[in-house]
């Protein structure tokens, strides 16, 4: 009877964390959309314009040394590159420094602090939303029905999500012990972006003769498969090939694992160096 008292306690104490963490998270998001947009006059709407602002700029100087490639619409495949590529790449941006930049809070409540680096994820992904409307606008501009394959959107965006998630929980706690992980993952990023085809076609490497192994490293890349997803459910209008869906699936929960680890094994230190 003891017994199972203390395992109803656990399980009502577990919900009331659980409902208090969600509310946290909430409330979070709520701000960081607030702060984000305040004392801008364009406020969400430059959220639109950006994306398409740059696929017009990209689209202009690249299409002319992509004339050998096999994108039949360019800006298109550009703009949904282009935000896929940016949502991961905000997301683990914020995730980097949630932890340093929560630390007035940290130790003042008590507060389970995945929350933070999963907030800006979701902050992201909110984002990102908006951005979806500058997609719609180019495919009304070039007359591009969507079909039943936009379904495809769906786990792409949870894949990358939980992609995301992993990747700010391990360098969210990296940041805390060490800073000068914030200037690495700026470099990571620069050369990740060139890495993967946001702008350029993979056909292009093919056409030049490029080693077997480069190739390889571009379709191992994560955000590769990311990227092919949602073009397969915006642009190709097909199904992605089950490569890229092993491989989307595969980043996804390994770096989930990976973040989860190092985040629950050093996370009781983070009070001692923010």
């Amino acid at each position: 009877m003891g017994h199972t008292t203390e395992a109803v306690e656990r399980a009502a104490h577990a919900k009331g964390s659980l409902e208090k963490d969600r509310f946290i998270l909430q409330q979070l998001v709520t701000k960081d959309f607030k702060l984000r947009y305040r004392r801008s006059v364009l406020g969400v709407v430059w959220s639109v314009l950006n994306p398409l602002l740059m696929m017009m700029i990209m689209s202009f100087v690249f299409s002319y040394f992509l004339r050998g490639s096999s994108v039949e619409n360019y800006p298109l495949y550009l703009i949904v590159g282009n935000i896929t590529f940016s949502l991961m790449s905000e997301a683990t941006n914020g995730g980097l420094g949630s932890i340093i930049s929560a630390a007035p809070l940290l130790k003042k409540v008590k507060v389970d602090r995945w929350v933070f680096p999963v907030q800006k994820v979701l902050s992201a992904m909110m984002n990102f939303g908006f951005s979806l409307i500058a997609v719609v606008v180019v495919m009304l501009f070039f007359q591009v029905v969507p079909t039943w394959h936009i379904i495809w959107m769906i786990p792409t965006l949870l894949l990358l999500m939980l992609f995301c998630v992993g990747i700010s929980l391990l360098i969210g706690a990296a940041a805390v012990f060490f800073r000068d992980m914030i200037h690495l993952w700026s470099v990571a990023l620069t050369a990740w972006t060139y890495l993967t085809p946001v702008f350029w076609d993979l056909s292009l490497l093919t056409n030049a003769g490029a080693p077997q192994l480069v190739i390889w490293v571009v379709k191992a890349n994560p955000m590769y498969n990311y990227l092919e997803m949602m073009r397969c459910a915006i642009v190709y209008q097909s199904n992605p090939s089950t490569t890229v869906i092993l491989l989307a699936v595969f980043w996804a929960l390994v770096t989930l694992a990976i973040g989860y680890f190092v985040f629950r094994k050093t996370e009781h230190k983070f009070i001692l160096f923010i």
